[in-house]
């Protein structure tokens, strides 16, 4: 008889709900954790490439006439990029986080490829992000070694 009446659980199924969420619950977490992981991973190889495009055209518009002036105009404005990660880059061309070497950030004036006449400036950066992850490493979730990235400016 189907009167819309609940049938009690039969014995043998009491628990069986806990048994199957603690089947699924790791792989969820692996999936929300795995999600934040290449968000915020994304979101700081954005924050490199952009720097890195800042720092090349800083030095290619910079009013200065030195060369360590439109140098050090470059490593400004990747800085002013990379400030809210805790990434930073010195004068010796090492990208730190805190006092740690965690990378590279070459920046160069010199002729340009495709027209030797003319100078150019390059910003080359490169974040060895398997050795100094930014968040957390969990298991089965793979994240790049290096992000890197270049850009070049012509110096006017």
């Amino acid at each position: 008889m189907s009167g819309g009446v609940a049938r009690p659980a039969r014995r043998g199924e009491r628990g069986a709900a806990a048994v199957e969420f603690a089947l699924v619950v790791p792989f969820l977490l692996l999936l929300v954790f795995g999600i934040i992981s290449y968000g915020f991973m994304l979101s700081f190889r954005q924050g490199v490439s952009q720097g890195a495009a800042e720092a090349a055209r800083a030095a290619a518009v910079s009013p200065a006439n030195a060369d360590a002036d439109k140098l050090a105009a470059a490593r400004t404005a990747l800085n002013d990029s990379l400030d809210t990660y805790g990434v930073s880059c010195d004068s010796s061309g090492a990208l730190r986080r805190g006092t740690t070497s965690v990378g590279t950030c070459v920046v160069t004036i010199a002729a340009c490829a495709n027209d030797t006449s003319a100078r150019c400036a390059t910003m080359a950066v490169d974040y060895l992000y398997d050795d100094h992850p930014l968040v957390p490493d969990f298991p089965l979730v793979p994240l790049p070694d290096h992000l890197e990235y270049t850009a070049v400016a012509r110096v006017s």
